[in-house]
């Protein structure tokens, strides 16, 4: 075997290093050094599905992925789906619905639906596009309809919920908006009208009519 290598890489958001000899399958990197033996190995061809993770988002067969592949990546295993000890709903369909048999192909089959429902972004996928996306990923336990239905199940919870969830901040914010001040008006003001240029003419004064006194000279009387 090569001689090993140093890889940095991200697993279900943890910060991880190995020393592996560059060739060696991310599958068995994951399940031996990483101890996250929660995916599987079923035909170790890349047929079955069985050992699904998700490589920068997207799903890889990791027995067909070497593992310098994977230096400076984000990976998401199945034990990376749930947030603790709490299942997600995907899981907790599965359960319920009977989605999950022996368990051999079920983390590679949760990780592609996983990833379908992130794609959908809160879409509720069809049953066409959930056979689609699982079309390489093998099961010998079920005939796939329970499966179909777990996940096109759990879209519809993922769904409600969101709805739920943004329905009170739709009416805090109406709420918000009806408490708020309307802003006062611009008051308009009135300008005074311009004066004509022309000053209006200055009124005639009367004259006092003329009289003839004794003497003959003209006397203007004075009222």
């Amino acid at each position: 075997m090569s001689k090993s290598i140093p890889l940095k890489f991200v697993v279900n958001g943890k910060p991880t290093q190995v020393s592996v000899p560059p060739m060696k399958r991310l599958l068995d990197v994951l399940r031996e050094e990483c101890r996250l033996t929660g995916t599987k190995e079923g035909c170790g061809e890349g047929e079955c599905g069985a050992c699904t993770v998700l490589l920068d988002g997207q799903s890889v067969n990791s027995c067909l992925v070497p593992a310098f592949q994977a230096e400076g990546r984000k990976l998401i295993t199945v034990e990376g789906l749930a947030k603790g000890r709490r299942l997600t709903l995907l899981q907790q369909a599965f359960v319920e619905m009977g989605g999950a048999q022996c368990g051999i192909c079920t983390p590679g089959i949760l990780v592609s639906s996983f990833e379908l429902l992130a794609r959908s972004k809160g879409c509720v996928p069809s049953e066409d596009e959930v056979r689609e996306a699982l079309a390489g990923n093998l099961c010998r336990c079920t005939g796939y309809q329970k499966i179909v239905d777990s996940v096109r199940a759990a879209a519809s919870a993922a769904r409600r919920g969101a709805k739920s969830k943004a329905a009170p901040r739709a009416k805090a914010k109406v709420a918000k908006t009806a408490r708020a001040k309307p802003r006062a008006a611009k008051r308009v003001r009135a300008k005074a009208p311009k004066k004509d240029a022309a000053r209006p003419a200055k009124t005639a004064r009367a004259k006092a009519p003329k009289t003839r006194t004794a003497t003959g000279t003209k006397r203007r009387s004075s009222r």
